[in-house]
């Protein structure tokens, strides 16, 4: 188990394909994926295949990583950094079982990926994308110190974009 980050209550660390059936029933639960333009996966062995394939971590030198808590190593969700090589920029993002919605760990996981992106990384600019609805995740966001850039289209749906430069942080 590869550990990335810690902060007070939570560990970040790399994804595993131990992680399957409780990537499977993250993405099975409607709530949790509603603003996400994802799907669900079809079933574990699906999600074990992603995990499987999942190449950011080689690629970049960091990617989405798994939220645990640390007293008790309980899967929460995950948290991290996404480089987009078509729009050559990097966004936070996140997603946590929702029986673990609005106790912090969405905010305290994404500064600690800010933090990790601006100083082991370099990066200048971090970018979060949400649909306008999702204003728990819109809140979180502003939170961790990214502020409203443009509108867009998110699959369809009203979307905002926010980012955080360095110089700025």
């Amino acid at each position: 188990m590869k550990i990335i980050l810690e902060t007070d209550r939570l560990l970040l660390r790399e994804f595993n394909v131990n992680d399957a059936e409780s990537f499977y029933e993250l993405n099975s639960n409607p709530n949790v994926i509603k603003y996400t333009g994802n799907s669900a996966f079809k079933n574990i062995d699906e999600a074990r295949i992603f995990l499987e394939s999942y190449s950011d971590y080689q690629k970049n030198g960091f990617g989405r990583w798994a939220v645990v808590n640390k007293s008790n190593q309980e899967f929460l969700g995950w948290c991290g950094l996404k480089y987009d090589e078509d729009l050559n920029e990097t966004d936070i993002g996140f997603r946590f079982f929702e029986h673990f919605w609005n106790k912090g760990f969405a905010t305290e996981s994404a500064k600690a990926c800010i933090d990790y992106g601006f100083e082991k990384f370099n990066l200048k600019t971090i970018v979060g994308r949400a649909m306008k609805e999702n204003i728990a995740s819109v809140k979180v966001l502003e939170k961790i110190g990214l502020t409203y850039v443009k509108d867009f289209d998110f699959n369809g749906n009203d979307g905002i974009i926010l980012e955080i430069e360095k110089s700025n942080y």
